[in-house]
């Protein structure tokens, strides 16, 4: 297991237990919250990074670490420590701005944020863009598929559920965001639009 991946898988674990045994305050303080809501905790600028370090649950930190350990020490070996850990935070950041904005725009109810999932995005769309062709069996139903197929079909999910403001509780622009922000990094680290 490379180092970067298993640093954030034991972080992400360990907050989750802290989260546990401190009960609300963690998450009024380290949630995402949106700016300027009456009756909410204070936006801070650290909650951009934080958020994606708390877990509503075990079945939602169990889901995201399972995919940081099933695609983490691919792309981590394949970009090198250093660049996989500004990416993983890349991902967090663009996740949790995307989030912000479509939500204000679209005038969603704002409530907290958490979870690891816009970095997650992240890591699957750089998984089915170095990996197109690697075959991931999806839990439920169990199909087997390639990778770059189960990254678009996920992505246009997510992006029909975010516009139809389907199964809310759940934060489809911060997923979306997510994979934006692994685009723009994987641009740059290609050297690629924008960034020549």
């Amino acid at each position: 297991m490379p180092p970067a991946t298993l640093a954030l898988l034991g972080a992400n674990i360990a907050v989750y237990l802290l989260e546990n045994q401190a009960g609300p305050e963690l998450i009024a303080r380290f949630a995402l919250w949106p700016p300027g809501v009456l009756g909410a905790p204070p936006f801070e600028a650290w909650q951009m990074v934080t958020y994606g370090f708390l877990h509503g649950g075990f079945t939602h930190i169990f889901l995201n670490m399972l995919a940081l350990y099933m695609f983490g020490p691919d792309i981590e070996r394949l970009f090198g420590t250093r660049f996989f850990t500004l990416y993983y935070f890349g991902c967090t950041f663009a996740a949790a701005a995307t989030h912000l904005a479509a939500t204000a725009w679209m005038g969603i109810a704002p409530g907290p944020t958490v979870g690891a999932s816009g970095a997650i995005f992240g890591l699957l769309l750089a998984f089915g863009w170095y990996f197109p062709n690697r075959r991931i069996l999806l839990l439920f139903p169990p199909i087997p598929m390639r990778a770059r197929v189960f990254v678009t079909l996920y992505a246009l999910v997510e992006l029909y559920f975010g516009v139809t403001n389907t199964m809310q509780g759940v934060a489809h622009f911060a997923h979306l965001g997510g994979m934006l922000g692994g685009w723009l990094m994987i641009q740059y680290r290609r050297g690629g639009f924008p960034f020549r």
